[in-house]
């Protein structure tokens, strides 16, 4: 079977989607692990609670890429096909997306090329797109490659921004389209076609 993992940093929103997803059968993947960098992170918990394999990886007194190696020996002894990342807080390194060249995943809370790169994540994102006045915004979900959100798009959908949102409902909206479509695109490649969901 098609085998997952996650990467994640947060609480593991869209963890929850993609593990709802599968359990209902609507996706027919095996989440072999979820790994974080976060001794306490929610979505280690989350995982933990519902049955599934988890790994902390302590990032102390390791470089970047000595982290990275030791996260790539656990996927590679779990036999992963795909990486999802979910909230995942590190920049990963290019030994690592070069690595798993095409197998790495994420979902950004914004339509790439806007509102993208170091600087954009978490609530920072919603406020720029507050800020700037924007009609519309959304959600892309992306290949990770050695930059920041710069790998190939693979879908992507959009939401209004109305006149009254603040970050927290603009995130709400953005993150329904997230648990819509994250678990579709790893359906979608799971199954090895060509044309992106819609």
């Amino acid at each position: 079977m098609f085998r997952i993992a996650v990467l994640a940093s947060t609480r593991g929103t869209d963890l929850q989607t993609i593990i709802d997803a599968i359990k209902a059968g609507h996706l027919n993947v095996e989440l072999a692990c979820v790994i974080s960098n976060k001794k306490n992170c929610y979505a280690l918990e989350r995982a933990h609670h519902q049955g599934f394999k988890t790994h902390f990886v302590d990032p102390k007194e390791k470089s970047r890429v000595e982290f990275d190696r030791e996260m790539a020996k656990i996927l590679e002894a779990e036999k992963v096909d795909l990486i999802v990342l979910v909230g995942y807080m590190r920049i990963l390194t290019p030994f690592f997306t070069g690595k798993f060249h095409k197998k790495i995943i994420n979902v950004h809370p914004a339509l790439i090329p806007k509102y993208c790169g170091q600087d954009f994540y978490g609530a920072n994102v919603h406020e720029a797109v507050l800020k700037a006045g924007e009609k519309e915004t959304g959600m892309t979900i992306h290949y990770v490659e050695e930059g920041v959100d710069t790998g190939e798009i693979i879908l992507q959908k959009k939401c209004a921004v109305l006149p009254t949102d603040t970050p927290d409902t603009l995130k709400e909206r953005v993150q329904t389209l997230e648990k819509e479509w994250y678990p579709k695109v790893i359906r979608w490649l799971a199954e090895g076609k060509r044309n992106a969901p819609n």
